[in-house]
């Protein structure tokens, strides 16, 4: 068990040129073992639950097992597949989770969401059902849970508009983003799950490489990007959380 020791470094003085040089080629294990012990307080991860997110929850709970377990922020949008929050509903008892779910305010099931916002928002204005169910809650979930770091499960083989990002990065607010799959491909996180027999949504199983919400999420088909099934005609590449 990793003892993370109290941080000397000054957080909004972190050199991430610097760390993404000494950080490009390092194995996930290696970049979330200095966050562990370099960030001790204010370090959670943000969760999709899908196969990466869950490469990096097992690192973290089964592996590296920090002193003080990592908040697992998961955004329920109320529109998941039932699959989806079945895997949640595992990982959390599995792995003894510290799960922090945020959503809408006031709005428990589609049905409310629906009676609040209008029937399928997502067809009339994605942007702002991304706004509602996914922008604001993360926002807040963060301020909530003082984050100074967050993690998140993308790769740069995900998409083109990946391609070139970092290990270490800033988001709007100056929290910093830590990306550990980075260099990894799609490949390489199978790999580790059947390895270490890592729990994962069966939809990854039926089409689904990327696993957003229900009704905007669609199978793909041979060849194309792996994110290609998400937002299909609406010429989306991101809900917005990255951006």
């Amino acid at each position: 068990m990793i003892q993370a020791r109290e941080s000397t470094v000054q957080l909004p003085n972190l050199n991430l040129e610097l760390l993404n040089k000494k950080f490009n080629i390092a194995s996930p294990r290696e970049i979330l073992r200095w966050c562990v012990e370099n960030i001790p307080t204010g370090f959670v991860q943000t969760s999709a639950f899908n196969v990466d997110d869950m490469v990096i929850t097992d690192l973290l709970y089964r592996d590296l097992q920090p002193t003080t377990p990592l908040p697992v922020l998961f955004l329920d949008t109320l529109h998941h597949f039932p699959e989806t929050l079945e895997l949640v509903a595992r990982a959390k008892s599995i792995y003894h989770l510290d799960l922090q779910v945020y959503r809408v305010p006031d709005v428990d099931s589609r049905e409310a969401f629906a009676k609040q916002y209008g029937e399928a928002l997502w067809e009339k204005d994605v942007a702002q059902f991304h706004q509602i169910t996914k922008i604001e809650p993360l926002q807040r979930g963060l301020a909530e849970l003082e984050t100074v770091a967050w993690i998140t499960g993308r790769r740069r083989d995900q998409a083109v508009t990946r391609a070139n990002m970092p290990v270490f990065e800033r988001d709007a607010n100056g929290r910093i983003k830590v990306n550990p799959l980075t260099t990894w491909t799609r490949k390489e996180s199978w790999a580790y799950v059947f390895e270490h027999d890592v729990i994962y949504n069966p939809l990854h199983d039926r089409g689904y490489p990327s696993i957003g919400d229900e009704p905007l999420t669609t199978v793909i088909g041979e060849g194309e990007d792996e994110r290609s099934g998400r937002w299909r005609g609406t010429g989306k590449t991101e809900c917005g959380i990255h951006i």
